[in-house]
């Protein structure tokens, strides 16, 4: 297990501290850690290609794709991946990683929008590549495009263009692009767990990376997990590489250079960035057509929907009932999974997507969002300040794999604040399935006014025998009446979750903060619950 004082870097730290991040280190401690757990194992094992960062060897940061055949990556053990490919030699990380080097690693389902991180070492072995794990942690799905992936047998790769500043084809490129992956690093206490590279994903509307002219680049830094590992590193090293996919050819657009934070920028283009990173180019390879994978937007052919019903449900929360407007039914989904949306918002150049846990019965007839406002949240402050009844939203298909695991098996449901939605919506599905399963509803609030979607969570409980659950208040109100309002004062803590009895089948579903899940799913592993039986979705500013 990684020491606590180990997790973050001196940069990471003083990233952390100028954002009022507070005490990260211990808030996670048990959530980063130096092995897989088995459905991390399994979700690398599950993928098409990983997203890789590095150094060159003359200490030049870059980001590539490894892509293999089906089942290309196996874990033969929790600290380890096997990768049955090799790169490329026009790959400008080639010679690093033949000769092994430190990486950070990206695992991503872009249909799904999961992703995984991790740093270690990459090195060869056999006929393939391994890596060797240091530090890895979950991640959550905030401004990831979700698109499916196909494979091209034919494919035919071009030669490498190398330069030292963008041509206006790669200028076009970025400004058309949605996605984009970051990889830093830094090695000032070699050995150490915090040591070493990250790589990491960003994602905007079309055109959210802003170019200022042949070398230079600002990013948008968005609000994200409050872990700070890319602008930390860029603290300790200021050198990065940046990877652009041309998702329909699958060719790659790298980029190395190096950075300056800009902590309070004057002129982004996205009100909702809360820091820049202006990029000065050193060098550019742009390698068409390198990747045999391809992927299609899921966002192509969104369907309007109607604002039916606006609900107060808390102090923070309001709920939105959304109808298709050809009154046509509704896509189906099931419980757990989450419903991308777009929304005009005034004073933004483009629609502002974002994606919310669906909250409602996965038998009603409509969508049911419910959303925290977030005092920095763009679309957080539209909802709740001035979206009507009557206006219309544009929503893609539901999707996502946080998902009720098993037919029959005990469940715990656990959450804490907005996490409850997809939550409640697990909790109709188990009621309308008419079973015996045993069910434990476990929310934490932090008092009365504070404890969204109250009556109906109770409502199903009290018709169903099966169905139970445990309310914590953690600074209830004088008013609030223990029994009445709420079962125990305080959070949840992992103990009481075991002392529930729920068994040794039972599987745990979470959601809530990132701090929150580290302590339960520690503690709950600790406790003796197999890795592969809890599961957990993160949200809010918190997540990145």
């Amino acid at each position: 297990m990684i020491k606590q004082q180990d997790i973050f870097h001196a940069g990471e730290l003083a990233a952390q501290k100028r954002a009022g991040a507070g005490d990260m280190a211990s808030l996670v401690a048990g959530f980063i850690r130096d092995y897989m757990p088995q459905q991390h194992r399994d979700f690398h094992s599950s993928l098409p290609f990983l997203v890789i960062s590095a150094a060159d060897e003359e200490g030049r940061p870059w980001v590539t794709f490894l892509e293999g055949a089906e089942g290309f990556v196996t874990s033969p053990d929790e600290r380890t991946l096997a990768l049955a490919t090799e790169i490329s030699p026009a790959d400008p990380l080639a010679s690093a990683i033949n000769g092994g080097t430190d990486i950070g690693m990206l695992g991503i389902e872009l249909a799904t929008r999961r992703r995984n991180r991790l740093s270690g070492f990459i090195h060869p072995d056999g006929k393939g590549l391994a890596i060797d794990i240091r530090q890895t942690f979950g991640n959550c799905p905030q401004y990831i495009r979700e698109r499916e992936w196909h494979r091209v047998t034919d494919n035919t790769h071009g030669d490498p263009i190398i330069g030292d500043r963008l041509s206006q084809g790669q200028i076009a490129q970025i400004q058309s692009a949605d996605t984009m992956f970051i990889g830093t690093g830094q090695q000032a206490n070699a050995g150490e767990a915090s040591s070493g590279y990250d790589a990491s994903h960003r994602g905007g509307e079309r055109g959210f990376v802003q170019i200022v002219d042949e070398l230079h680049l600002r990013i948008p830094d968005y609000a994200g997990n409050n872990f700070f590992n890319t602008i930390g590193n860029l603290i300790e090293n200021p050198r990065l590489g940046l990877l652009f996919i041309d998702f329909e050819s699958g060719s790659m657009l790298h980029i190395t250079g190096t950075a300056v934070i800009d902590w309070e920028p004057e002129n982004a283009l996205d009100p909702a960035a809360r820091r820049m990173i202006d990029v000065t180019i050193d060098a550019v390879v742009e390698r068409p057509s390198a990747l045999a994978l391809r992927w299609q937007s899921q966002t192509v052919g969104t369907r309007s929907l109607v604002v039916a019903k606006k609900t107060v449900e808390s102090a923070d929360i309001t709920s939105l009932h959304l109808y298709p407007a050809d009154r046509l039914p509704r896509d189906n989904f099931e419980a757990g999974q989450h419903l991308p949306v777009e929304m005009n918002i005034p004073g933004t150049p483009h629609r502002v997507r974002r994606s919310y846990s669906l909250s409602g019965s996965p038998t009603d007839d409509f969508y049911r969002l419910s959303i925290k406002r977030e005092s920095h949240g763009l679309a957080s402050r539209h909802v709740h300040d001035t979206l009507e009844v009557g206006d219309i939203v544009e929503a893609g298909r539901p999707s996502g794999d946080f998902v009720i695991p098993c037919a029959a098996c005990p469940l715990v449901l656990i959450s804490a604040g907005v996490g409850i939605t997809p939550m409640l919506s697990m909790l109709h599905a188990v009621a309308a399935d008419q079973s015996d399963r045993p069910v434990w509803f476990v929310h934490g609030a932090r008092d009365s006014d504070h404890h969204a979607l109250r009556n109906e969570v109770d409502k199903l409980i009290d018709a169903h025998q099966n169905l139970r659950k445990v309310i914590h208040y953690s600074q209830p109100l004088k008013s609030d009446n223990k029994g009445i309002d709420f079962d125990l004062p305080g959070r949840i803590m992992p103990e009481g979750l075991i002392g529930l009895g729920a068994g040794p089948d039972a599987h745990y579903m979470l959601c809530g903060p990132a701090a929150f899940l580290a302590k339960i799913q520690s503690g709950l592993e600790e406790g003796g619950v197999p890795g592969d039986q809890i599961h957990f979705e993160t949200f809010g500013p918190s997540s990145q």
